[in-house]
């Protein structure tokens, strides 16, 4: 498992070394969707369409199976358009070849950052797909493929070095520091000349390093579309200005521009619906299909729903999700900020509840009541997902007791303590862990892989708590898999204390 480096001496600082860096990476793909297209490739029946439908549900196998095909052919072969077209030029036996080369993975252990950026590609081609492949059918597959490997430059940046796109992230998205700074202390290069320099080592398609020579050296034609855009309200005079401007209707009108706009809807829409970013890119997708905003708003509102149907994940964020917020309230997380502190409601209520754990004698009629008040605890201090665990009276498992913010299922599980030496050190005694980006790499490997499916972000807490000298429960909780607020964090301490003197006291109450 790659490790989370943020700054660290192994980190590229140029363009040659970051290349040479990202593109010996083995991208890992699931391992149900490993082993269904394995089956595929072995079964006579398949025919070549459905051996590429299958691995459309893994964009790192796509990528993988057109890096290959594009590198075994010559520079003077049109780089393949279509999954369809490289699976034939590498032909079947070569392509099981690449596919068992490729890390089957379960996907609980795979970062969520590399997952996550892949998302987002699965969302763009949504976009691009539903706005713009009808109107230019015979193109539709440079559309999807386009759409689909625009954003792949960075997905090996997401797998080795989440924390640094994070950290990028935060500080040009949120904090609006200045790219080109950022860039050159977290990677050394421009990020757009990294990404337009490994498409054309893995001779991607066309319209992919199309878009990024657009970002990088037209965008003087870009700011002269979005101020024509920004007239929405006047079709007439936008129709006016374009024709006014024959060289820049044409540039504008390209189809490759399909490709950018639907990365460009896709990626803003992580922030927030309403942000100045997606303002933009909605406009400009509107003066392409020449249609009013609340057309085009309601369109791309549309593909986001079809693509949270279709690629949605617990863990992972899609913007589809805020569509059923209140219109101001939409700010997208994204495991980037911290999370919010409890409101004054919920922490009022959060310091009733441990009074009641802190009550001598005990309230608590039996230990189920005890740990429900103790599970609502922990709610009202902010966390979003809460597993509560005892340990079975044969002390080699514990039993899920209380839960909240995860799927009825997880009543059932079961942990078994011999099989993770992460919880035979928090059961020697009192312990909270505290799982971060840093540091989740050195434990991950370590964790029951039912629990990493549950907390699958990159940042949670465990807490074994103790009874007369004796770990008899096990609490893992997280706010959605992002940075914590850090009242959150301190709450969850003096809770976690409260149920342990609660369980001290039910105890004393029994005997």
């Amino acid at each position: 498992m790659p490790s989370e480096t943020s700054h660290s001496t192994d980190v590229p600082n140029n363009l040659t070394a970051w290349v040479k860096h990202l593109d010996s990476l083995a991208l890992p793909v699931p391992a149900a969707n490993h082993k269904k297209v394995q089956g595929a490739l072995n079964d006579s029946r398949r025919s070549l369409r459905d051996i590429a439908d299958m691995m459309q549900d893994s964009p790192a196998l796509v990528l993988s199976v057109m890096r290959e095909a594009n590198h075994h052919t010559t520079g003077t072969t049109e780089p393949a358009e279509s999954l369809e077209i490289a699976i034939n030029r590498l032909g079947l036996a070569r392509t099981e070849v690449l596919l068992n080369r490729l890390p089957s993975v379960e996907i609980a252990d795979i970062p969520v950052a590399f997952l996550q950026l892949q998302l987002i590609s699965q969302h763009a081609t949504q976009q691009a797909n539903g706005l713009f492949a009808s109107r230019l059918a015979r193109l539709w597959q440079d559309i999807h493929l386009g759409a689909l490997l625009f954003l792949a430059p960075l997905w090996p940046m997401a797998l080795a070095h989440p924390k640094l796109l994070e950290d990028w992230e935060l500080r040009v998205i949120h904090k609006g520091e200045p790219a080109r700074k950022v860039e050159k202390e977290l990677f050394g290069v421009a990020l757009l000349d990294l990404c337009l320099t490994l498409a054309e080592t893995w001779r991607l398609p066309l319209w992919v390093t199309q878009g990024y020579r657009l970002l990088i050296s037209e965008r003087r034609e870009l700011v002269k579309a979005l101020r024509i855009a920004r007239e929405n309200d006047d079709p007439l005079q936008q129709q006016q200005l374009m024709d006014a401007d024959p060289n820049l209707r044409r540039w504008f009108n390209q189809p490759a521009n399909t490709v950018l706009l639907g990365n460009g809807l896709a990626l803003s829409a992580q922030q927030a619906w309403n942000s100045p970013h997606c303002m933009r890119w909605e406009l400009l997708t509107c003066l392409y299909l020449q249609q009013p905003l609340d057309e085009t708003q309601q369109q791309v509102h549309q593909n986001a729903a079809s693509s949270a149907r279709q690629h949605a994940a617990p863990g992972l964020w899609h913007p589809a999700e805020a569509l059923i917020w209140p219109w101001d309230t939409r700010r997208v997380h994204r495991g980037l900020l911290p999370a919010p502190p409890p409101s004054a409601d919920a922490l009022q209520h959060w310091r009733q509840l441990c009074a009641e754990l802190l009550l001598e004698p005990s309230r608590f009629t039996n230990a189920m009541h005890l740990t429900i008040c103790a599970r609502d605890a922990l709610k009202a201090c902010g966390m979003q997902r809460v597993l509560l665990l005892m340990m079975e009276k044969t002390g080699t498992s514990l039993r899920v007791h209380q839960f909240a913010g995860l799927p009825k299922e997880v009543g059932g599980t079961v942990l078994h303590i011999k099989e993770s030496t992460v919880l035979q050190r928090l059961l020697a005694q009192p312990t909270q862990l505290r799982l971060t980006p840093t540091n989740q790499a050195q434990f991950s490997a370590l964790l029951p892989g039912s629990l990493k499916a549950l907390f699958n972000g990159n940042h949670w807490l465990i807490k074994s708590v103790a009874n007369n000298g004796k770990v008899i429960m096990l609490i893992v909780a997280d706010q959605g898999g992002g940075p914590f607020s850090e009242i959150s964090v301190q709450a969850f301490g003096k809770t976690t204390q409260c149920i342990e003197r609660a369980l001290a006291s039910f105890t004393n109450r029994k005997s």
